[in-house]
């Protein structure tokens, strides 16, 4: 059982949610959870969210986005407040993760709030004192709806070895160069690294996303073995 600490919000819709979890065990960056909810009825309505913080304690971040006529996530980003327990299950998850351990160079694209996980990674780097080579290209639709946005560009001008790139598909920061479009090859090729240093990547978003940047980077020469994937939903 966990309990609410703390909460942060991220953008409108979306909030971050400290979580005090007794005897927890630890936890890669890319793992999830499964937060079960139970009405006053018995009803049960089970959901997994990625872990959005790197190991600290006893302490587990999420970040939940609202998704109307949801079951679980209303509650979370509206209802549920400091002092509320919360049935918590996990970690899960050994494939879409990484390891300080690990200095090969990384390459994270996410859509959306996909970039959940692979915060967790960025920030488990900075955490351990990591030298690997990161770059994340983040696709959103408006700035407004960047999740951890200060903390990012913090990150790009502060973290040696992190490179940050947007890209807005619908709209774009005034000063931007170029119009909003969907992620695409030459943005791939620009922002990330050559399939010859031979990185791990990571693509985390909605499915339809991740099965583009996916099919995208292994058509840029990049082994199929070395992309992890992680979706959810039905499109993007």
């Amino acid at each position: 059982m966990a309990e609410l600490v703390a909460t942060r919000g991220e953008t409108p819709t979306a909030r971050t949610l400290v979580l005090d979890v007794p005897g927890w065990p630890g936890h890669l960056a890319g793992q999830h959870v499964d937060v079960r909810l139970t009405a006053a009825d018995g009803y049960q309505a089970s959901r997994s969210y990625s872990i959005a913080s790197p190991v600290d304690g006893d302490r587990v971040e999420l970040t939940v986005q609202a998704v109307p006529a949801g079951e679980v996530s209303p509650y979370l980003t509206g209802t549920f407040a400091p002092g509320d327990p919360v049935e918590l299950r996990g970690p899960a998850g050994g494939w879409f993760v990484w390891r300080d351990t690990d200095a090969a160079p990384a390459l994270l694209v996410a859509g959306g709030s996909g970039i959940v996980p692979l915060m967790a990674m960025i920030r488990a780097r900075a955490a351990a004192g990591s030298a690997a080579p990161f770059r994340l290209i983040y696709s959103v639709r408006t700035p407004g709806h960047v999740f951890y946005a200060e903390e990012l560009r913090r990150r790009d001008r502060d973290d040696a070895g992190l490179s940050v790139t947007f890209a807005y598909t619908r709209q774009a920061p005034p000063d931007w160069p170029g119009p909003p479009r969907r992620l695409g090859a030459a943005e791939l090729r620009a922002h990330g690294w050559a399939p010859e240093l031979a990185p791990r990547c990571y693509v985390c978003g909605p499915t339809g996303f991740v099965e583009a940047v996916a099919e995208l980077l292994v058509r840029l020469g990049h082994d199929p073995e070395r992309v992890r994937t992680e979706r959810f939903g039905a499109t993007a």
